[in-house]
């Protein structure tokens, strides 16, 4: 399948956003008129009606609706849930009917949109909601049975205008294989300006939206084919050892270590001292020996990339190892190999929907293995003696529920970061199974308490993440959410402070460490993380950490302009492989430098084929602030000695503060010349930007008044890759810029 054309992006994108405001405001209405968040419900509502209300009620609590003055109920959370409900269970409709994979239960056959419109006649209803009756009774994990959001009936205007917004997109949509994921993002989308744009600190309300970012194709199997495939092609070079010294390239033994639907498309070899090939990543010694022991976990899966990536490899290995046919290939790996965390429920939903229509896209439509994907931003959201309450007279039960309770108090915003390792009580050693039992009758003898009802679903699905935060594994593959410590709130910035205390200047980086704390003996990571904390100062002593304990496999350094839908210079990322293993002094990392690249197909092509720089891991060590080079020490003096850097602007909204010389007749004290960087080295470059300096920076992020480097002449490069330079004679800069100025050279120039 292919991707999803860029027209067909830009139509999904505006319709995702529309459909969240509209079906949220629906929702808000259609609660109102249950009177949900009223103190009492109305005197014409029937018992039906009232009995939904105290279920709406209950599923509101457990997820953060609280009881306001005057005995009004918040409703913010649940309005959301429901608005967010009823539109996906339409989408995921579409998505089954499309792939030809809609199944009417009573005969259990495929049914397209048009056999759908002829049965919801006979059924005395209309198409989408029949059709989101069958993708709910296929989809029992994903949509609850009795969730009490799913019964509550939006006016029918609204229910039309959704319906529009649907059938309004093309059928392509549905059948690209990157839709389900740019669903969500487009989703949160507007959310995530408004939260962005606010200033305000981000928390678990926020995190969802700030944190969600579309991981590029090219990135996922980047890292999947360097590990996965590495530690395949190193078994199949150990079998044919011949292959490795007689191969005339890369493409050569990637051909001939492929597997059926499997090409390996990126997997890197180097040729070593003797002729013979190897992975460049290495062959992974420390793993498995079996596929079907492998144990592959994305901690921030978002809507499932990763998984559907390594589901796909899983596949293809064990169907090759151990001789299986595909169906039974595609059970055995859901069963056994994937597993999966997402701070975001709604997230949760949409991976575990992916996961699922990759699976039926290959063999069809069957009943598929319990998936291992939980949501770990789960919290108990009620008092801890009304949740221990469930466990009855059981005292093991009741001391593992207040345990329970206690971990996941601040899910919401901690998510993947929870580590139920460090507690070594008697519910880790049970591995919370103990209590599964326990949960399953509380929902079957609490129906007519729908408080109780919600607290025992919810626990059910705290139990299932507290066993895979537990859990070893042998990959651990994702991209880590981005978030700097000045913008967390205090739940999360004191967390990582406490818990992280050498990683805690972002979540990813704290995501980085935290990927390693899951790994068992010789496991890998295979992390998109942001390129920074490679090489500034401030993350000295993490990676000197990192450096001294694991083994570094693999660096692809991409720098900005690395995803399709983000311009600029704002994420700037590597890729990265990591192993627990302690490095033996001969250990080399394979690093590969893309931060040239135009744009996502440039970086894709250089990963995939530029000459890979292979130099020792405890070189690294002996670099300044034992930064991540791809160049060997030296012993002469550094720069630093003769020269300042200073950090330049940071504007924060360029469209607002900078234009381009030519497009301002202004004279006056306004507008400033504002250097920028160079594609490549002139000697007067980037200099085709002004910038409005009326306030002298007040009101942009970072104004870099107090910079000493104004005013002198020097050098002006770019801060990522560094290869392009032009000469610098004391303007303003911005902060793509890396401007070195002479330290001892006192001659200075009048700014304008």
């Amino acid at each position: 399948m292919s991707a999803l054309a860029t027209d067909l992006r830009t139509k999904l994108e505006r319709t995702c956003i529309a459909a969240r405001n509209l079906a949220e405001r629906a929702a808000a209405d259609a609660l109102k008129a249950l009177a949900v968040a009223h103190h009492e419900p109305y005197g014409h509502m029937s018992p039906e009606q009232r009995t939904l209300r105290n279920k709406l009620r209950a599923r509101a609590r457990q997820l953060g609706d609280t009881q306001e003055t005057r005995g009004q109920f918040s409703v913010a959370h649940i309005a959301q849930e429901c608005g967010y409900e009823h539109w996906h269970r339409m989408l995921f409709a579409r998505f089954l009917a499309e792939n030809h994979l809609l199944i009417e239960p009573d005969m259990g056959v495929a049914v397209s949109l048009e056999e759908v419109k002829e049965l919801a006649k006979d059924a005395k209803t209309n198409l989408w909601a029949l059709a989101g009756r069958y993708a709910q009774t296929m989809l029992p994990e994903i949509f609850r049975a009795d969730d009490p959001v799913l019964q509550v009936p939006l006016a029918r205007e609204d229910q039309l205008k959704l319906e529009g917004l649907l059938d309004a997109l093309a059928k392509e949509t549905f059948t690209a294989s990157d839709s389900l994921g740019w669903c969500y993002q487009f989703w949160q989308a507007e959310r995530k300006d408004q939260v962005n744009a606010s200033g305000n600190k981000i928390g678990a309300d926020e995190l969802p939206s700030v944190t969600q970012l579309f991981t590029e194709d090219y990135m996922v199997d980047f890292l999947l084919d360097n590990t996965l495939g590495a530690w395949h092609a190193g078994k199949v070079l150990a079998a044919n050892p011949k292959l490795a010294e007689s191969a005339k390239s890369e493409d050569e033994l990637r051909r001939a270590v492929a597997l059926p639907g499997c090409a390996w498309k990126y997997l890197r070899f180097v040729k070593g001292k003797d002729g013979k090939w190897t992975p460049a990543a290495g062959t992974f010694d420390g793993w498995p020996k079996t596929a079907k022991e492998i144990k592959c976990l994305d901690p921030s899966m978002g809507s499932g990339h990763f998984e559907v990536a390594m589901f796909e490899r899983m596949v293809a290995l064990r169907m090759a190892e151990e001789k299986l046919a595909e169906a039974a290939a595609v059970a055995a790996v859901i069963r056994d190999n994937l597993f999966g965390l997402e701070i975001d429920p709604r997230c949760t939903q949409i991976a575990a929907f992916n996961l699922a229509l990759a699976a039926w896209r290959r063999v069809g439509y069957c009943q598929l293995p319990a998936m291992n994907l939980a949501c770990s931003g789960l919290a108990p959201n009620t008092r801890e003696a009304d949740w221990v309450k469930i466990a009855g007279e059981d005292g093991y039960a009741k001391n593992g529920m207040a345990r329970l309770y206690r971990l996941f108090k601040n899910a919401p915003t901690l998510g993947s970061l929870i580590n139920p390792s460090v507690a070594h009580d008697e519910l880790l050693e049970a591995g919370f199974s103990k209590l599964q039992p326990l949960l399953e009758r509380a929902l079957a003898q609490e129906a007519n308490d729908d408080n109780a009802h919600e607290m025992a679903v919810t626990a059910r699905g705290l139990v299932k993440a507290a066993e895979i935060l537990a859990g070893q594994f042998t990959l651990v593959a994702t991209n880590v959410p981005y978030l700097g410590a000045k913008k967390q709130d205090d739940v999360l910035k004191d967390y990582c402070e406490r818990v992280h205390t050498q990683a805690k200047a972002d979540l990813a980086t704290c995501f980085v460490e935290r990927s390693l704390d899951f790994l068992n003996a010789g496991g890998s990571t295979a992390l998109v993380t942001p390129q920074n904390w490679l090489f500034l100062g401030s993350y000295k002593p993490f990676r000197e950490e990192l450096l001294e304990k694991f083994s570094w496999n693999v660096v692809a350094k991409l720098g900005s302009r690395a995803f399709e839908t983000i311009g600029g210079e704002v994420v700037n990322v590597s890729l990265l492989v990591q192993s627990r293993t302690a490095p033996p002094t001969t250990h080399l990392i394979a690093g590969c430098d893309a931060n040239d690249g135009a744009g996502p197909l440039d970086k894709a092509q250089t990963i995939r084929s530029s000459e890979l720089i292979v130099l020792p891991q405890s070189q690294q060590l002996k670099n300044p602030d034992c930064r991540i080079t791809f160049g060997l020490g030296s012993d002469l003096p550094l720069l630093a000695e003769f020269a300042i850097s200073m950090r330049g602007i940071v504007m924060g909204d360029g469209e607002m503060w900078s234009r381009f010389f030519w497009e301002v007749d202004e004279n006056g004290k306004r507008w400033r010349f504002l250097q920028s960087t160079v594609i490549a080295t002139v000697e007067y470059g980037g200099r085709e930007q002004i910038i409005d300096w009326s306030t002298a920076g007040d009101g942009m992020l970072r104004p870099g008044t107090k910079n000493e480097a104004y005013g002198r002449l020097g050098v002006a490069m770019g801060q990522i890759g560094g290869l392009s330079a032009t000469l610098y004679s004391g303007e303003l800069y911005d902060n793509n810029t890396g401007v070195i100025v002479p330290r001892k050279l006192e001659h200075r120039l009048p700014i304008w």
